[in-house]
Order: C-alpha cells, then sequence, then structure tokens
C-alpha cells in the first residue's frame, strides 16, 4: 500500500520539472519551511531553513553522541545541522533515491560531518532498524506523505529507546466541512497532487491524538504557523503570474508548487504548521 502511493503519487511530484527546478533554484533541494522572527528577511531563504533545523534540533534536547533517526531526510541538509549542533548521529532515510545520493555526497563535503551521518533508501512504514535503536527520531515535513500514518507512528514507537524523543513538525488541516467550497477544493487539490493524503487526514490535534494511540506521552503541540507564513508569502508573490498563465490555458494543475504557495496563502485558514513534540516512556 505504502510503497504503490509513493510510486504513483509522491515519486511523480518531485520528479516533475517544476518540482526539481524550484527546490533547486529557491531551495537548493531542501524540502522544508524556514523560521522568521520580527526583523528577519522574508526573502532570506538558506538562513530561514537552517534556524528552522535549529529549533528543531533544540526541540529534540539529545545528549552528544545520541543516536537519531530522521524520516525523510532528502538531500541531508536538516540531518547535517542537528548533527553540527547538537553532536548527535544521525541515519537519515528517504525514499527517493537521487536525493540519498546527493545526501552523501554533500556529507562527504561537510568533512567531520561524514561520519556523523549516513543516508539509506528506506520506507519509513517499515524501518530496517531493530527496536530499540535510536535516541531520537524526528520528521520534518515528511509525514504529510503518509498514506497510513498508524503504521509510520508504530514504526517511530518500535525504534525507539524507552525516553526516547520525537519531534514531528507537520501540517494539519481544517476539517473539510468546517470550509467554504472554494478553500476545500484547493486543499483538496494541493494534497491530491503533492501526494500528501496524511495532511487530510490528520486535522488539527489528529496526530496528538494518533502518537497517544500509538503509546507516546505527547509533551507539547505548537501551533507555528506565523513562523512560517513569511516563506510562503515570498512563494505566492513568485507563482502569482506563472500560476495565472497557466490557469488561462486550462493548465494549473501542472505548476502544483506554484498553485501551492498560491492558494495555501490565500486561503489561510485550510492549514496549520505544528509542531508536536512526544516521548517513548
Amino acid at each position: 500500500m505504502t510503497d504503490v502511493h509513493y510510486r504513483q503519487h509522491v515519486m511523480p511530484y518531485y520528479r516533475a520539472f517544476e518540482s526539481r527546478f524550484g527546490y533547486a533554484a529557491l531551495l537548493g533541494r531542501t524540502r522544508h519551511f524556514g523560521w522568521y522572527e520580527p526583523g528577519h528577511s522574508p526573502w532570506g531563504f538558506a538562513a530561514a531553513m537552517r534556524r528552522m533545523e535549529l529549533v528543531l534540533a533544540r526541540k529534540l534536547a539529545l545528549s552528544p553522541g545520541s543516536s537519531v533517526l530522521d524520516a525523510g531526510c532528502g538531500v541531508g541538509d536538516t540531518a547535517r545541522t542537528i548533527a553540527r549542533a547538537s553532536g548527535v548521529y544521525v541515519t537519515g532515510i528517504d525514499g527517493i533515491e537521487p536525493d540519498v545520493v546527493i545526501a552523501r555526497q554533500r556529507s562527504t563535503r561537510a568533512g567531520e560531518l561524514g561520519g556523523r551521518t549516513r543516508f539509506l533508501l528506506a520506507n519509513y512504514h517499515a524501518l530496517p532498524f531493530a527496536d530499540a535503536s535510536f535516541d531520537g527520531v524526528y520528521t520534518m515535513e515528511s509525514f504529510v506523505h503518509s498514506p497510513d500514518p498508524r503504521q509510520g507512528l508504530a514504526e517511530f514507537f518500535r525504534v525507539l529507546r524507552p525516553g526516547g524523543r520525537l519531534v514531528m513538525s507537520e501540517y494539519s488541516s481544517t476539517p473539510q466541512a468546517h470550509l467554504l467550497p472554494q478553500a476545500r477544493s484547493a486543499l483538496i487539490r494541493v494534497c491530491e497532487l503533492s501526494g500528501m493524503p496524511g495532511m487530510l487526514t490528520m486535522t488539527h490535534g489528529h496526530l496528538e491524538l494518533l502518537l497517544q494511540q500509538a503509546g507516546f506521552v505527547v509533551e507539547s503541540a505548537y501551533d507555528a504557523t506565523e513562523k512560517v507564513l513569511p516563506m510562503l508569502r515570498c512563494f505566492s508573490v513568485l507563482g502569482r503570474l506563472p500560476y495565472a498563465l497557466a490557469r488561462g490555458v486550462g493548465r494549473g494543475d501542472r505548476l502544483v508548487n506554484a498553485m501551492s504557495g498560491v492558494e495555501m496563502y490565500r486561503h489561510q485558514e485550510t492549514w496549520r504548521y505544528n509542531i508536536c513534540i512526544a516521548s517513548k516512556p
């Protein structure tokens, strides 16, 4: 089920020219939002993403030498920031083989981080690790791609040691029944085209409930939406014209990221950006 979903929905999204070009040109191939405080330039994407990664490192709050799983590592920038900032050892997994290759190359070029990061091709619904292998696990906007959140959380719980910490930086959605038709349609279309069924099923507060059902103790759930809105506004500005032109010829769906930037900024009532912290008893 999960492998089929990944091949049919997630891989086509990330392999599309717009995704490959946009992520490379704007974000250096990294695929997550940045963290903004008053006074930060909204266009300083790289600095904002490093700040977001440092927020994650602080919330993991692990001792140097701890072992950490990055579930959905992409090209490994988050893993390298956390390894450097916290002195931990990070194992990153991802289902996109070219990204895993790039992650390995970048860590090798980073010198000492090559020994504290490793990257594997794997699926977080069926982790290739023994029980209680890690002191910490995190996701950075990767769990929204899950077609089976319960199975993913069960795997995180299994590979964590007792007392281990899980930090998830993920989107949640407003229940569709609470949205006006235009907003509901935009949310559904963006999630469908981006291969994000988890965002539709994880309405506000639902991830916390799933974590408890999986056996975790939820320590906190922080709504960080305002911290990422400056970057989304920039994406909306950049995507407005190409999205309008594509819609004018009936091909708006071909520019998924431009659509997402414009529609999700326009319909901010449809989503939130959350940071959930949980631990294994």
